[in-house]
């Protein structure tokens, strides 16, 4: 249970801080129109759908959060047998870092209107997001080989469970990542798709949190 309030608490305070840094840094106090007359935004002048992004990791949070609570829980019962992790996890990891480095230089490239570092830093990060789903499905299917099997043991479910959502929310920011990375190779300006990128990059950074919060609560139990 410590274990999931400090995975929880890192969470939320970074996206707390993350949420003060872009309100503050937005300075409506200093914009030539006042807020009022902005359309589309509020008293924070914040982008609404940040804001979208930002509800949508709480509550995404909070899911993760029941699950965790769930294994810690289940994990005393007498039927118990935890199963050993592919050591692939390890390069799974490290595969979801260098998406959300690719996608924060995305990002950084989008601020200062550099189109074509755009492209391919929005690449790198998809493809990488997408050898990663790819290394987990090979994974569970080692486990599968090694006897490890989704009604087997309540551990192995916990693992397939946890895991395979993990993907799925990974899956759903492949399809914004591929709107935004079409519009890119399209030609658009680079002001055009710089929001989506942004939000992108806020999304893969908050998901490899959570996968490294997963990636410990399995290997330490």
């Amino acid at each position: 249970m410590t274990i999931i309030l400090v995975l929880l608490a890192i969470i939320m305070a970074t996206v707390i801080g993350w949420l003060l840094r872009q309100s503050l840094s937005s300075e409506p106090w200093n914009a030539n129109d006042p807020v009022e007359n902005q359309p589309g935004r509020g008293v924070l002048n914040v982008d609404p759908a940040k804001i979208g992004l930002w509800s949508f990791m709480a509550v995404v949070t909070s899911l993760f959060a029941l699950f965790m609570s769930a294994y810690m829980m289940r994990m005393n019962l007498g039927d118990w047998r935890p199963l050993t992790e592919p050591v692939l996890l390890w390069a799974n990891t490290a595969v979801l870092v260098l998406a959300s480095f690719a996608f924060q230089l995305a990002r950084n490239a989008a601020t200062r209107g550099q189109l074509t570092a755009v492209k391919t830093w929005l690449l790198i990060g998809g493809v990488s997001t997408a050898l990663f789903l790819l290394g987990q499905l090979v994974a569970w299917q080692q486990l599968n080989a090694a006897g490890y099997y989704l009604t087997s043991n309540p551990a192995n479910a916990f693992f397939y469970l946890l895991t395979a959502l993990h993907g799925l929310h990974l899956l759903g920011g492949m399809w914004v990542w591929g709107r935004t990375t079409i519009r890119a190779l399209s030609g658009a300006n680079v002001e055009s798709v710089c929001l989506s990128v942004e939000l992108c990059t806020v999304y893969w950074h908050y998901l490899l949190l959570v996968w490294i919060g997963l990636f410990g609560l399995l290997l330490s139990t």
